[in-house]
């Protein structure tokens, strides 16, 4: 007679949902190698993750080693049964928010600097539409580099940034938001201000003082700067507009962002047609982050502007 053991306790808790969401996510992914990318947690986390379940389970789930990874029988039916179990969570948490639509809390957004003046202005219609919906939530922004905004994200520290793409780091996801085109401007009292400015050779080019920027580029943003004499920099575009507004630097700066100076002919595009150089601007979420319905009602604002 086959003695009943009861493995699991009565409660299942958070711990136990974590330990067979990760079981799921390696059974989906092949392997742990995989999983760890998807999952944004260590090698050896997962391997300690899958020993514990195993152990709590009293069953072997997948065989690992020299000779590849594949589901037991028993792993199969456990795999089966997560699909289930999380497939039933969803739905009463779909449930319970359509009884209760109102969000409270916060929703921590960084951004790179300057991005206010971009007409296409989502961000802003985006955070517009979030508080018409849920008026309680509290909107927390920070002005800070790119690299501080995916830290942030990564850490769980920020909800959702705003950065140029120029890389793709395994542990985000990235939704395109618009493209950034950017002009090498000088200002009055600059010796080319008053000049033909329709074209200048790239050896002319390098007779002028030029400011450029420390933060990371775009490989096609870098030819473009490396044809300039350069002797100043900047971690910022503001900084940018500054030393161009001296009238003794030429420089780059994004097209919205220099359109007030231009309009008050304090600033010249220089070479419009062959001295240009597009960025790229996406939204960054954290993969495998906890559902967060203030970061969801937010994406869709983004996604409907």
């Amino acid at each position: 007679m086959v003695q009943n053991t009861t493995l699991l306790p009565k409660q299942l808790g958070d711990s136990h949902i974590r330990l067979l969401r990760i079981y799921k996510s390696v059974v989906e992914n092949g392997g742990f190698a995989n999983a760890e990318v998807d999952l944004n947690i260590s090698k050896p986390a997962i391997s300690q993750a899958i020993s514990e379940l195993e152990s709590l389970l009293a069953m072997r789930l997948c065989h690992r080693g020299r000779a590849g990874f594949s589901v037991t029988e028993q792993g199969q039916q456990v795999y089966q049964s997560t699909l289930q179990l999380l497939a039933s969570l969803e739905t009463f948490r779909a449930q319970v928010n359509g009884i209760n639509t109102e969000l409270n809390g916060e929703l921590n957004i960084g951004i790179t600097d300057n991005m206010v003046t971009v007409p296409q202005m989502r961000i802003t219609e985006a955070i517009r539409r979030l508080k018409h919906q849920a008026p309680k939530v509290t909107i927390n922004i920070s002005m800070i580099p790119p690299e501080e905004i995916e830290s942030g994200i990564l850490d769980g520290h920020l909800h959702i940034g705003i950065v140029p793409y120029l890389r793709s780091i395994a542990g985000l996801n990235y939704f395109k938001l618009y493209q950034e085109r950017s002009l090498l401007y000088c200002a009055t009292n600059h010796p080319l201000f008053d000049k033909d400015l329709s074209m200048i050779s790239d050896q002319a080019l390098t007779g002028y003082d030029a400011v450029v920027p420390t933060y990371p580029q775009s490989q096609e943003n870098k030819q473009q700067q490396l044809l300039l004499n350069a002797t100043a920099t900047s971690t910022d575009r503001e900084g940018i507009a500054f030393l161009i507004l001296t009238g003794r630097f030429i420089g780059f700066l994004p097209t919205h962002f220099a359109e007030r100076w231009i309009k008050e002919d304090k600033m010249r595009a220089v070479d419009e047609r062959n001295r240009h150089f597009t960025t790229q601007f996406s939204a960054i979420t954290r993969k495998g982050a906890r559902s967060n319905l203030i970061l969801e009602a937010y994406l869709e604002a983004l996604n409907h502007t």
